[in-house]
């Protein structure tokens, strides 16, 4: 199988056992890449937590300004970075601190070391890829 398939594959098992996801850099603005997957994942039945210093509510949804900020008792699987892939490492290493199961790095976020960092910590690690798109595909 080609990496491509992969983490296709990977993709598709990250979305199956997936119930909650923390978005990071999640936009209350409905014009936002990150506010329509947002919408898409909540039409899917996941529940989606809002990580955003911008705004305190989005789609009904409580915010946090941080990934730390989110109760302890919010049992996060996923955390959906949607940041530039400079500042994706540091969001990596909240999500392995917060004892998530997986990261996944939105189209054209790729940061290697930090994806060896997630692997290293034992999470899965689905980069430059889409949720919306995998799930459109029938993930």
């Amino acid at each position: 199988m080609d990496p491509d398939q992969q983490l296709t594959r990977l993709a598709a098992e990250v979305l199956a056992r997936t119930k909650v996801v923390a978005m990071v850099g999640a936009s209350p603005n409905p014009d936002r890449p990150s506010h329509q997957v947002m919408q898409v994942l909540l039409a899917h039945g996941y529940e989606v937590i809002p990580v955003t210093p911008r705004a305190q509510r989005i789609l009904e949804r409580r915010a946090y300004p941080d990934l730390a900020a989110v109760p302890a008792h919010l049992d996060i699987d996923l955390v959906d970075i949607f940041r530039r892939s400079e500042l994706a490492g540091a969001h990596v290493d909240e999500a392995i601190a917060r004892g998530a199961g997986a990261v996944w790095l939105q189209l054209g976020v790729i940061d290697h070391a930090a994806a060896e960092r997630a692997r290293a910590a034992g999470l899965d690690v689905v980069m430059n890829r889409c949720p919306a798109i995998e799930l459109a595909r029938g993930a």
